[in-house]
């Protein structure tokens, strides 16, 4: 099942998400356990499975990420191929600083620097993420959405990293 389709979405990267939202409730509703407790066993299977998938499809659609990897998929491109581990020598140069940033930050117990580490983050997640629209949805350019992807994925991973360190310190 595609996931745009079960949604009654476009399949594109920019996603009008209160549609989702509205959609994923509709669906959720409509699925619910509570609805089919007289129903037979068939029944009670088929809406476990549909309430199972929305929520699949949701959690998907919702984080730009994994929509974007998503859609490289529904293409036959894996973003996350461990045999494609290539990626510019400026972003990888920036990930080492941002690591480096971060391990500090956590050792001095310095919630400032990862409260400005986060908000630089969530800066570049906000530009890739724009990049994402137009390769995904003007340009159709899976190779630069590949990467772009790529990058998106890693910085996702640094920020729940940095909420951790902060909900560490508070």
């Amino acid at each position: 099942m595609n996931y745009f389709k079960f949604f009654s979405l476009p399949q594109q990267f920019n996603v009008d998400l209160s549609l989702l939202e509205t959609n994923f409730r509709a669906i959720q509703s409509a699925s619910h356990p509570d609805r089919f407790v007289t129903c037979t066993s068939a029944e009670k299977i088929a809406s476990m499975q549909t309430a199972t998938l929305a929520n699949e499809a949701y959690l998907t659609l919702k984080n730009p990420a994994n929509r974007a990897k998503y859609l490289l998929l529904q293409q036959g491109i894996d973003a996350i191929d461990e045999k494609n581990t290539q990626m510019a020598a400026d972003f990888l140069m920036q990930q080492l600083e941002w690591r480096e940033t971060l391990d500090d930050a956590k050792h001095a117990k310095d919630l400032d620097t990862l409260e400005n580490l986060l908000a630089e983050m969530q800066t570049e997640a906000n530009i890739l993420q724009d990049d994402l629209a137009d390769y995904f949805d003007e340009k159709q350019d899976n190779v630069a959405a590949t990467d772009t992807t790529r990058k998106l994925i890693f910085i996702d991973k640094v920020c729940a990293d940095i909420h951790k360190a902060i909900e560490h310190l508070e």
